[in-house]
């Protein structure tokens, strides 16, 4: 026989302090840290504890004692379920707070190097309704909450499109509207929904590899222009055909579609980097636009996911590299080339790099739309692309402005970008904590000369940060 585990405690009236990371907030109780989500400080609250570590607990709300006079209500009808904007009930000027703090307490913990004063966070334009781009699994297995379980609640229908829930891979909470996109979109997927429920289409089944309906992918632009991807997975024969005629329902109740595309997805992820895509109808990418530039965006294309704010940060980018007109640029993971072609115009020449080489043909395209003649894009793995060789090659950069992944830059990259010495470095960052790592690398030859928090993300306690590292 099993050991039986013992019971976690739970406890009362307990004040919740301040915010923590990852968007979870701190309690005290006795000499122990708990973090616990979705509350804010000067709640008090029962918590009852889910995990418990040597040196912190992790809880959950049970019940709201006294409610914090700092707290908003949430726009998000599914707030508290859906994991996605844990910060919907922080006021934004308190979410800006935090987020400030959060990237000097990692820059001076992790990175340990000399820092000047901070410049303010900027906040976005919009903190509703920001988003470009959104995701939506489909799945067999609707994901029933804890009160929908207590209460017996039984579903004719378990199918769903909607997101993950953390610890629950193989369902999904389905949503109705969400509020960080245009509210075309809730009424795109929505449709796709109530079709697939009354045309009897299988949803998928990710534990079990079947079903029809997989994932949906909707992009839209500052010009007005939209995208719909739908992922299928075909199991039998006559699946395409009920696919297609999906897709055709989908182009005749929404003229606005300015691309609308497919893909059978067989593999074990919902990943379509390296999967052959299908046009249905329209053209297989829309555009962007940034001052007067436009930036051509297909389905695998990077684009900053908050379009107005991108404008912002890459204008902080420009201004941090502080180009006259006679500079050689290194734009590393270019991505689809915006930040080249966005500072290409006041640079003598700018390199891009990429690994994808999809974003480095729409880098190309838009160096082309725009008419930008002194840029030149590179597609390859970063460390073993930027060589001295490739240096010698392409000429030493006078600034480097490097925006990597969330991992940060790999250590052979940050050897080179020492070895060209670059008088400036711009880096900008989705991770302040990977950016304060490859700080305390650089450190060795580049003082940190500005720092610029920049919130792409209202209500999630992501935030962006740009660096300017000058040569000592």
């Amino acid at each position: 026989m099993s050991r039986r585990s013992k019971p976690l405690p739970k406890f009362e009236k307990i004040k919740i302090e301040s915010v923590a990371a990852e968007g979870k907030c701190i309690a005290h109780i006795d000499d122990m840290v708990v973090f616990v989500p979705f509350c804010v400080p000067g709640d008090v609250v029962d918590i009852q504890i889910v995990k418990k570590k040597h040196h912190y607990c992790e809880g959950r709300v049970e019940r709201f004692v006294e409610l914090s006079e700092v707290r908003t209500s949430p726009k998000c009808p599914h707030f508290g379920i859906c994991g996605g904007c844990k910060w919907q009930i922080l006021p934004y000027e308190k979410q800006l707070e935090a987020k400030q703090q959060q990237v000097y307490d990692q820059l001076s913990r992790i990175g340990k190097v000399e820092l000047p004063e901070f410049n303010p966070i900027l906040g976005s334009v919009e903190i509703f309704e920001y988003r470009n781009k959104l995701e939506f699994g489909c799945s067999n297995k609707r994901y029933l909450t804890r009160e929908e379980i207590a209460c017996g609640t039984v579903y004719d229908n378990m199918n769903a499109i909607g997101f993950h829930v953390n610890g629950a891979f193989d369902k999904i909470y389905p949503i109705e509207r969400c509020v960080l996109m245009d509210d075309f979109h809730n009424t795109i997927r929505n449709e796709i929904y109530s079709y697939s429920i009354d045309h009897h289409i299988s949803f998928y089944d990710i534990k079990a590899q079947t079903g029809l309906l997989r994932d949906i992918m909707i992009r839209n632009s500052n010009l007005q222009e939209w995208m719909v991807l739908v992922q299928f997975h075909f199991d039998n024969e006559g699946d395409e055909a009920i696919a297609l005629d999906l897709m055709e329902h989908i182009k005749l109740r929404f003229p606005e579609i300015t691309s609308l595309l497919y893909v059978d997805n067989q593999k074990g992820n919902d990943t379509f980097g390296d999967l052959d895509l299908t046009l249905y109808s329209g053209r297989d990418y829309i555009y962007e636009q940034m001052e007067d530039l436009k930036f051509k965006v297909g389905p695998k294309s990077f684009y900053q996911t908050n379009t107005e704010q991108a404008l912002h940060l890459y204008t902080v980018a420009r201004n941090f590299a502080g180009l006259t007109g006679n500079e050689l640029v290194y734009d590393l993971y270019t991505g689809t080339g915006t930040i080249a072609n966005f500072v290409a115009r006041k640079a003598r020449k700018v390199v891009g790099i990429e690994y994808v080489p999809e974003a480095i043909e729409d880098a190309k395209n838009n160096s082309h739309i725009n008419q930008i003649h002194n840029t030149v894009f590179y597609a390859g793995d970063m460390k073993n692309l930027l060589t001295t060789d490739f240096v010698s090659e392409n000429g030493k950069p006078d600034v480097i402005i490097t925006d990597p992944p969330r991992a940060g830059m790999h250590e052979d990259v940050v050897k080179v970008i020492l070895d060209t010495a670059p008088n400036r470095i711009v880096y900008v960052s989705c991770n302040p904590a990977t950016q304060a790592r490859d700080l305390a690398l650089l450190d060795v030859d580049y003082r940190v000369k500005s720092v610029q928090p920049v919130d792409m993300f209202p209500h999630t306690p992501h935030v962006e940060n740009v660096v300017l590292l000058e040569r000592r």
